[in-house]
């Protein structure tokens, strides 16, 4: 078995590498995202600006970007006049993509437009980018698509409960409707909690009680780096709201990896009760009826959820099985050395990124990334399930240069404890801006991704 001092070598092992590696592979991710810009269609989403403070040396070393600001300054006399005929490279590897790309092109004055549109006002501040969201949801009416545009780029804290609800349609655009659907939902919500929860095991076939054993046996372990759902009353929450939701669909059930969906909610929701750290919190602090909405919007914003993936929790999951294929071809297309060494290894996509996608991530990364990545996923809307396979690439194309080092049993144990404890939003950024720029390329030939 390979050396594990080799394997883990110390990141601060030569610093000025490190930077000049840095910088370089930054300037090529920029180049890579400016010659994408030139003459194609490109809706603005991704922004890579140079970080002004260093890099704690303690996280991973990846490219800088930051895309919690939709405008910029870059400089646009430093753009690179290539297409994407010309071979990309992200980091040291030569992606080859040209005869796999069918990008439809604008003319120069129109692209010129839209660039300059998406990129007016340097740099904007917290306050600025808040404004923006106030705005979208402060008319009569929220326009769905502008609001999903600005949300992929992140949503400012105290505007995610709103800016969530509306983006899975739980809560209706119309303003002057709001306020009543959601108190009918949450009522309803109640009611269904009467009806299925709040009853004796007698009333329940054996195998509704089996599924609610596994959820109180599920919902302890659920992020466990996370003091605040060591909490016995967020613990029952959890459990009221997948039995709930297991109950009313049938075809499914409770499938484990769903109490890691409901996380994301609860917390976003909490938020508008809570203050402060996570850590932080008590659900003590709350009345009945305040957990009892918390609860309801969770439940239906779940329901939302799954409702696009509906074939990912039925019998023998098939709608993940499809999205680890598709995975395993997209890799074999951007990264082939990376593909044939996981090939000829043994190793199965199923053995690791079934778990990705069961749990959307949610399990990989450091909690405090997740509200972040949920934006883009729920800006995503419909388009979610088939943009979480470019998310997925770009995630285990990061170590990708590692994983050609690895045989088989230390490959296992490493996608299994990826190195993401010290991330922060910015490898996140980088995660999501690669996958956007690779699905931009592939969306108009996804012929060889067909499962």
């Amino acid at each position: 078995m390979r050396n594990s001092n080799n394997r883990d070598e110390d990141p601060n092992k030569d610093t000025s590498s490190s930077s000049s590696t840095l910088d370089s592979r930054f300037s090529q991710t920029l180049r890579n995202v400016q010659g994408l810009l030139k003459g194609r269609s490109f809706p603005g989403k991704v922004l890579i600006t140079r970080r002004s403070d260093p890099l704690d040396p303690s996280v991973l070393p990846s490219p800088n970007t930051d895309r919690r600001y939709s405008d910029s300054e870059s400089n646009h006399g430093e753009q690179v006049d290539r297409s994407t005929e010309d071979e990309l490279q992200n980091g040291s590897q030569t992606i080859s993509i040209v005869s796999h790309t069918n990008l439809s092109t604008k003319g120069s004055e129109n692209v010129s437009k839209e660039i300059q549109k998406t990129t007016i006002g340097a740099r904007a501040t917290d306050s600025a980018r808040l404004m923006k969201f106030k705005k979208e949801l402060s008319g009569p009416t929220v326009v769905l698509e502008k609001l999903r545009e600005l949300a992929w780029s992140g949503v400012p804290p105290d505007q995610r409960p709103t800016v969530w609800r509306v983006l899975l349609g739980y809560a209706p655009s119309n303003s002057d409707r709001r306020e009543g659907v959601l108190r009918r939902k949450r009522l309803e919500y109640l009611d269904c909690v009467a009806q299925h929860y709040d009853i004796p095991d007698a009333e329940r076939t054996d195998e509704e009680i089996n599924m609610l054993r596994q959820i109180a046996v599920d919902c302890p372990r659920t992020v466990p780096d996370v003091c605040f759902f060591h909490q016995v009353e967020v613990q029952k929450s959890l459990e009221r709201i997948l039995y709930t939701w297991a109950i009313r669909h049938p075809a499914s059930g409770y499938v484990q990896g769903i109490n890691d969906l409901v996380t994301p909610f609860l917390v976003v929701f909490l938020s508008e009760y809570l203050e402060g750290s996570v850590d932080t919190w008590s659900m003590a602090d709350l009345s009945p009826e305040k957990i009892s909405h918390i609860e309801a919007d969770c439940y239906w914003c779940l329901t939302k959820l799954l409702d696009g993936m509906q074939d990912h929790y039925t019998f023998a999951q098939p709608g993940i099985q499809r999205l680890v294929f598709k995975l395993k071809e997209l890799v074999r297309r951007i990264d082939e050395p990376a593909s044939t060494h996981i090939e000829d290894q043994g190793l199965e996509f199923l053995q690791f990124a079934f778990r990705w996608f069961n749990c959307l991530l949610i399990r990989e990364i450091p909690f405090h990334l997740v509200t972040r990545l949920w934006d883009t996923y729920l800006a995503e809307g419909d388009a979610l399930p088939d943009f979480l396979v470019y998310i997925s690439a770009s995630f285990l194309l990061t170590w990708s240069d590692r994983l050609r080092k690895l045989e088989f049993q230390e490959m296992v144990m490493f996608l299994q404890h990826l190195p993401t404890q010290n991330w922060t939003h910015q490898e996140l950024e980088m995660v999501l801006s690669q996958a956007y720029m690779w699905h931009t390329m592939f969306n108009n030939s996804p012929s060889h991704l067909a499962g």
